[in-house]
């Protein structure tokens, strides 16, 4: 095991690296070597679960940052008692600030300290690369690639196509997560996830909107596209009232996820990769379904109050003008060193009848920011996601001249 683990580690942690799909199988083996494979992966499988067990919680604990903490996501692709104890024993990163399989991406931040990635913006290709790290220039090409996007610019609208890697974005695909798509004006977006609710169930108030040449579900295809959330930037035409001001429903976070022993919605694994819950739904043969939620969120049950039910708003932090500057400015505790129209800062916007105390109006949720020459900084943490974070972001790249 040490010297397999050597010989992996001297091969590939170099260079740049990105999180495969948990869905993603490897290649049936042949016939002529299928008892080979059957005699090792039983010589894995037949460690004692105390013993394997102890393995994983040293490895898990010992490797606390990425690339070494390939080596966790390897035990999980042994076999499949490795894979269910490597779960039991990795937490989220709400518990421990750490990104380790991809469904980490789905779930939300850590409460405490934000986790700090930045992004790549390349003009020729329209793409833009979200990585783990602080910036390019500590982390060089050890940077772990998390999600990628490509900007399609089409008549009536502008989409973002989210993957799990950088160079494959079609729907169709097990990397394929979500997207997000902008009206006209590019003064509303619309994020979209390809993944249904993490409980399974669909709301009652959620229309599924289809289109007609229907044809069966392939396997393996998401059912629909899952209205998530709500980006808006209000109108600024006169140019009179500063840089842009922005309101971001979430409409499957409740407003009790910032309340006092509150939690936000955590999925466990991707319920999307074999078509388990849609495999009789039709779809549309040029686009996906999409649902589209009420406002008043997933959270239906008998004991919630209304105000529970609300859903997230978020506002974008008021910057201060600055006399000697000339500039409006925002704190971004270094984080931040080019101004631009671009960068932002968002808080919880809260009623006084919801109950959410002051200093959790006052904590940056999600901070965006200009460092240098298509270079930004992306710090989110609890209870946004990498994917709603990443999203909320690209936003800010769209042309938007009836908004600045």
């Amino acid at each position: 095991m040490y010297r397999k683990g050597a010989e992996s580690k001297h091969m590939h942690w170099h260079g740049k690296s990105h999180i495969a799909p948990e869905c993603s199988l490897p290649p049936p083996p042949s016939p002529s070597s299928f008892s080979t494979v059957v005699s090792e992966q039983s010589r894995w499988a037949n460690l004692p679960p105390e013993l394997l067990l102890d393995i994983v919680q040293r490895v898990e604990a010992s490797e606390t940052s990425w690339p070494a903490r390939r080596v966790v996501v390897a035990c999980a692709s042994v076999c499949r008692s490795w894979r269910e104890i490597t779960y039991s024993v990795v937490k989220t990163p709400e518990q421990c600030s750490w990104l380790t399989f991809p469904i980490s991406l789905k779930q939300p931040g850590p409460r405490d300290a934000p986790i700090q990635c930045f992004i790549k913006r390349e003009r020729v290709t329209s793409t833009y690369r979200l990585y783990l790290g602080l910036s390019p220039a500590l982390t060089c090409d050890m940077s772990k690639l998390l999600l990628a996007a490509k900007k399609i610019r089409r008549a009536t609208c502008t989409e973002f196509l989210l993957s799990l890697v950088p160079d494959d974005f079609s729907r169709d695909s097990n990397t394929y997560i979500g997207k997000l798509r902008s009206n006209f004006l590019g003064t509303k977006f619309t994020i979209m996830d390809g993944e249904p609710p993490h409980d399974s169930a669909v709301p009652l108030n959620c229309k599924l909107q289809q289109r007609d040449h229907l044809k069966p579900l392939l396997p393996r295809v998401a059912a629909a596209n899952y209205n998530v959330g709500t980006i808006s930037y209000e109108l600024n035409v006169l140019r009179t009232r500063g840089p842009r001001r922005m309101c971001c429903t979430m409409h499957l976070i409740p407003i009790s996820a910032i309340q006092e022993g509150g939690t936000a919605p955590t999925p466990s694994k991707f319920t999307n990769c074999y078509n388990e819950h849609a495999s009789t739904t039709p779809i549309s043969k040029g686009k996906k379904p999409r649902v589209e939620f009420g406002s008043a969120g997933t959270d239906d049950s008998p004991g919630s109050t209304p105000s529970a039910r609300e859903p997230l708003i978020l506002k974008n932090k008021a910057p201060r003008w600055h006399e000697q500057l000339q500039c409006w400015c925002l704190n971004f505790k270094g984080r931040v060193t080019v101004a631009s129209v671009k960068n932002f800062q968002l808080v919880a916007a809260a009623e006084p009848s919801q109950n959410v105390a002051v200093a959790e109006q006052e904590k940056v949720i999600l901070q965006f920011g200009k460092i240098g020459k298509d270079i930004f900084t992306m710090d989110y943490r609890y209870p946004l996601s990498a994917f709603q974070a990443f999203a909320i972001c690209l936003s800010s790249f769209d042309t938007k001249p009836a908004c600045e």
